[in-house]
């Protein structure tokens, strides 16, 4: 299946488009990083204190990630992404050490997911995240012959292309899953095979993607059946959708029952904000991270969920129109693996918190606490904008060119360029 396909404007002399910057967008994402912010001092507060710590500590550390993710957001949204793509290679080589590196690094517990740097920890897997998505774009856009013939150079495909890249891709995921980190596996590995399948049309293509889904769910399936807390997990789920009841709501089940009363409590206007009771430690820090939209729906209720919900929408729309319109088959597909990446992860966030899915460890993009993923998703919005930019400069000067002839005499016209 390949949505790519469209008309593009040659540039002409004397009429050189002015950037746009896709205000709408950036206003919608700031809009979440600031609510996020506030929610994450409303429901950490206890927490903190708990600890020993000052109420607005983790407030003041999530205001420090958004400003350095700002930043970051800025620099990929002023770096051409086609020189972005061209040093993907290198921004996946530096993380696949650093998922090698984060192994070694001694933490508590058999969890190896952070590197410590100075009073600051970092996630690995975050930016893995970010650089093989980059990496799978630049590596997809490269022009390629259309195969309709699967014994055409099928063996000279699979050799040179489908084995060495299928190998990358599991290797990073087996990285990522021995840390262990479930969740980033499984977001990896989905947005990677929608990619793809979405960047391509013939037949060795439609292989490629079957072989890339197969290859992700083998290794979902063996890192759920070695570990036991993800078979309790899927257990309680099944058993809840079955009878109606929560197993073991005392252990197993007990984060799943407190996230239900947290959603069933809000009703249709929420409790108000600073309201929640589910946030005094029956969620602990999970309140401000991967249950945080059950304390969002406690506080502000269904219409608070539903207008949250058309925010993600809007981000989702927006994304894939800047795809639609992008000048290039580079600029699509990377606008199509951070839409992707960013309303997947929503997806399961959201769907764990009100029990269509089985809980997982995702975070809620813009509003859960988190330092890496903070910064990695202000970055990943900074290239979307920066797509976005290119893709108004092409409309743009394609407005100015149509239907007229500059005072040199040339006539303007529309080329179709050969993906």
């Amino acid at each position: 299946m390949h949505l790519f396909n469209k008309k593009t404007p040659q540039l002409t002399r004397g009429n050189t488009p002015k950037n746009k910057f896709d205000y709408s967008l950036a206003g919608v994402v700031l809009a979440l990083s600031v609510f996020g912010a506030i929610m994450i001092y409303n429901s950490s507060m206890i927490y903190a204190v708990g600890k020993g710590n000052e109420p607005w500590i983790y407030f003041a550390k999530q205001l420090l990630w958004i400003v350095l993710g700002l930043v970051a957001a800025y620099i990929f949204y002023k770096i051409d992404y086609h020189i972005i793509a061209k040093i993907s290679p290198i921004m996946l080589g530096v993380a696949v050490v650093l998922l090698v590196v984060v192994l070694f690094v001694e933490q508590e517990g058999n969890i190896k997911r952070w590197i410590p740097l100075g009073p600051f920890e970092f996630q690995p897997s975050e930016i893995a995240k970010f650089s093989f998505l980059l990496y799978l774009s630049s590596w997809l856009a490269r022009k390629r012959d259309q195969v309709t013939n699967i014994q055409e150079k099928f063996v000279d495909h699979v050799k040179k292309e489908l084995i060495p890249f299928l190998m990358l891709l599991g290797g990073v995921c087996i990285l990522i899953v021995i840390e262990p980190d479930m969740d980033t596996t499984i977001m990896l590995g989905v947005t990677s095979f929608i990619v793809y399948f979405l960047s391509g049309n013939d037949r060795m293509h439609l292989i490629g993607s079957i072989a890339m889904g197969a290859l992700s769910s083998i290794i979902v399936l063996i890192a759920t059946i070695g570990a036991n807390y993800r078979i309790e997990r899927i257990s309680t789920f099944v058993n809840f959708w079955k009878t109606g009841n929560i197993p073991d709501p005392l252990n197993a089940g007990y984060q799943f029952k407190q996230i239900l009363v947290a959603v069933a409590s809000g009703g249709w206007l929420g409790l108000g904000f600073g309201q929640s009771k589910q946030k005094f430690l029956y969620l602990g820090d999970t309140a401000f991270s991967d249950t945080i939209f059950a304390i969002v729906a406690e506080e502000f209720g269904l219409i608070g969920c539903i207008f949250l919900l058309s925010l993600f929408a809007f981000i989702f729309f927006k994304g894939f129109k800047i795809a639609m319109k992008s000048p290039d088959k580079l600029g699509f597909l990377i606008a199509i693996s951070i839409t992707t990446w960013i309303t997947f992860q929503s997806i399961l966030h959201i769907g764990a918190n009100v029990a269509m899915i089985p809980i997982n460890g995702n975070t809620l993009p813009f509003l859960s606490y988190g330092g890496s993923s903070t910064i990695i998703n202000l970055a990943a919005i900074g290239v979307l904008l920066n797509v976005a930019t290119h893709a108004q400069n092409n409309n743009s000067s394609y407005q100015g060119q149509r239907a007229t002839s500059g005072k040199d005499g040339i006539i303007h016209k529309r080329t179709r360029i050969k993906r």
